[in-house]
């Protein structure tokens, strides 16, 4: 006997497809064929300086024991810690409000510019003869290293909201603290949070760049010592933790982004481009 039934369920993608659609396998052959190379490179012509990936893996691991390590990356990530705070905290309003009022952009854009193509080691010199060495010399350029990104990014955020939208709520007789809360603000969140991951990854690189002709101390410290006793295994060992940590960082960041703003990701998956 035959019945009536509802539209059938959509069927589940089989394994094979699922894997097929994520990027997780191409990024691990990707790895794997990395590894192979660098292994068979650094065996045949590699020498004293370029170790094999194996020597590499076992020094990373000898060094996550090593409490010289954690030592140094606590110094290290003090600066990057407050640098980076800093940078989000006055840089994102900043941004704002120099997407808002572009009267104030003409004031500020030739110094965003100019901070944007000034090779940052360049000012090392100049923190140096100002603050001296320590803590603040390196919360200085990583701030500076990051800031240009969370105000450039979040400036783009606002100017990227349709003005439509403000003119509707204007003649709905929105006052202009509404229009910051319900289309402003919503509407730039997706680019300042792109632009807090940006300069997460370029906070990072100031962190190490200022360690490592600044200030000889934590991790870059370590970097320079193993370079100069030729200890080539813990000196790539010392950067692939610095790379996993910029990673582990960048993805925690790209995971708050997400979660504040699932619209965006919704509207990127519509876009028919």
């Amino acid at each position: 006997m035959s019945t009536l039934a509802g539209p059938l369920p959509p069927r589940r993608r089989g394994l094979l497809r699922r894997i097929a659609d994520s990027d997780r396998p191409y990024q691990i052959l990707t790895f794997v064929v990395f590894a192979v190379v660098w292994e068979v490179y650094a065996r045949q012509w590699g020498g004293l300086l370029i170790p094999t990936f194996g020597e590499t893996v076992a020094a990373t691991f000898e060094l996550l024991g090593d409490p010289e390590l954690w030592h140094a990356l606590y110094v290290s990530n003090q600066a990057l810690a407050i640098g980076f705070g800093i940078a989000v905290v006055v840089g994102v309003p900043v941004g704002i409000v120099l997407g808002r009022f572009p009267t104030l952009e003409r004031f500020s854009d030739v110094y965003l510019n100019i901070l944007l193509v000034t090779p940052m080691a360049a000012i090392i010199p100049l923190l140096v003869m100002s603050v001296g060495f320590g803590l603040t010399s390196r919360v200085i350029l990583v701030t500076v290293f990051s800031i240009v990104m969370v105000i450039v990014n979040s400036r783009t955020g606002v100017r990227g909201v349709d003005p439509g939208l403000i003119e509707m709520a204007r003649s709905f007789g929105a006052s202009e603290r509404q229009i910051w809360r319900e289309i402003l603000l919503p509407g730039a969140l997706p680019a300042i949070m792109t632009g807090i991951r940006l300069g997460l990854g370029r906070a990072v690189t100031g962190m190490v760049i200022v360690e490592l002709l600044m200030v000889s101390v934590a991790l870059g410290g370590l970097i320079l010592e193993y370079r100069g006793l030729f200890m080539a295994p813990l000196l790539y060992g010392t950067i692939v933790i610095i790379l996993a940590e910029a990673l582990l960082l960048i993805s925690v960041a790209r995971w708050c982004e997400r979660k504040l703003t699932p619209w965006a990701r919704t509207n990127s998956a519509k876009d028919p481009r």
